[in-house]
């Protein structure tokens, strides 16, 4: 893990979440360097200078993007909204609910995203899933290569992350090339679910699930038959939670196990693990919809994978990162334990050998992240190799 602030664990996994996104390091310490005396002031202060300073950088790029633009140079805009829209999305990830400004900024953000798909020509395209009166937003991505109905992996967030910031760091494009679409989700509790749409979290995951599932078996280029699901972070409940109550899904994976987020929490009160984003307790209220911490006590009682897994009876891989400094590595073990009917279960601790030891590989993802796109490859009825293509070499 790159430690910049030694001191400040939520500011340094958001440069490291930065940096896996596609940040480039000479911005980080323009941007970070003159926050160094901030670094251990109250949350307050010190988010709001972080936002600033971030804010800053993110605006020079925006205007040069549009510079780029306005003399035709259009792959260059594209990557300069792109480090934008990863600038802009870090600095609001750190705000607390209700900051002035935070949805404003939240907008920005995802309107430079989606400059940087347009003028780069990428394979990602935002998408709606009607739910509940409304929707849930998207990003698809096809799987390359491929004609007729492709095998597709649904991605969904964990506490704080959302459908750009997976995107960013990679597994979509891996998966793309292995012959496997993507549709990564907003789903409620997050993203544009939770701050457009004001859909909060809810313990029952496969409500949600079976509408995306629903939805995919209307599109002609989605292999109905297989369709997997993975979860990161807290998604390593939600994941699991849904492909046990939802028969659909032919295969799952979590990205840093969560088998029991009702433990954590009570640990957190005692603080002890750490904490991913400043204001801790008011971002899970906000998430949750609870009033206030014993109302979002109760609802985290039901935030567990315990009596649920032997419903499982696809392939499933858990993962998790051997020093892993929010979920204790225990609670991989209990997930992979559990899955006593899945007919493919297998555990896979990142090391030292191969990077990705922290909370869902945030240091560095990218053998995990391959890791899990060959086995989601394999699984699924994609590929981890054009043999026709090697074979002329």
């Amino acid at each position: 893990m790159f430690r910049y602030f030694p001191t400040n664990y939520p500011w340094d996994l958001s440069i490291n979440l930065a940096l896996e996104m596609g940040a480039k390091i000479g911005e980080i310490e323009e941007m970070c360097a003159p926050l160094k005396d901030v670094a251990t002031q109250p949350d307050g202060t010190a988010s709001m200078a972080f936002r600033e300073s971030w804010v800053r950088m993110a605006n020079k790029l925006h205007e040069m993007a549009k510079e780029d633009e306005q003399l035709g140079r259009f792959y260059s805009a594209s990557e300069k909204y792109r480090r934008a829209s990863i600038y802009y999305l870090t600095a609001e990830r750190l705000q607390g609910h209700g900051t002035e400004g935070r949805l404003a900024l939240y907008q920005t953000c995802l309107d430079s995203f989606a400059k940087s798909l347009v003028l780069g020509q990428e394979n990602c395209t935002r998408v709606e899933i009607p739910y509940e009166g409304t929707v849930l937003s998207a990003l698809y991505v096809r799987a390359e290569g491929l004609e007729g109905q492709a095998p597709l992996l649904v991605q969904v967030n964990g506490l704080d992350s959302t459908k750009e910031m997976k995107y960013f760091v990679g597994l979509p494009g891996w998966l793309a090339r292995r012959g496997v679409a993507s549709l990564i989700v907003d789903q409620p509790g997050t993203g544009e679910a939770l701050r457009l749409q004001g859909l909060h979290a809810r313990y029952d995951s496969e409500h949600w699930a079976s509408r995306i599932v629903d939805w995919l078996e209307t599109r002609a280029d989605v292999d109905a038959n297989r369709i997997g699901m993975e979860g990161v972070s807290l998604g390593g409940y939600y994941c699991p939670r849904a492909v046990a109550f939802e028969p659909r899904f032919a295969c799952g994976v979590v990205w840093g196990a969560n088998h029991d987020w009702r433990d954590v929490q009570k640990r957190r009160m005692e603080k002890e693990g750490s904490f991913p984003v400043p204001h801790y307790w008011e971002h899970v209220r906000w998430v949750w919809g609870a009033k206030d911490n014993d109302e979002f006590m109760q609802i985290a009682e039901q935030v567990h994978l315990d009596g649920i897994l032997d419903r499982i009876n696809v392939p499933f891989l858990v993962t998790h990162g051997e020093k892993d400094s929010q979920i204790p590595l225990k609670w991989a073990t209990r997930t992979y334990e559990q899955l006593i009917n899945s007919p493919k279960r297998e555990l896979k601790i990142f090391t030292e050998r191969e990077g990705g030891v922290q909370h869902s590989s945030f240091d560095n993802s990218i053998n995990a992240g391959h890791y899990i796109a060959d086995w989601v490859a394999e699984t699924l009825g994609g590929h981890t190799t054009n043999k026709e293509a090697i074979s002329h070499v």
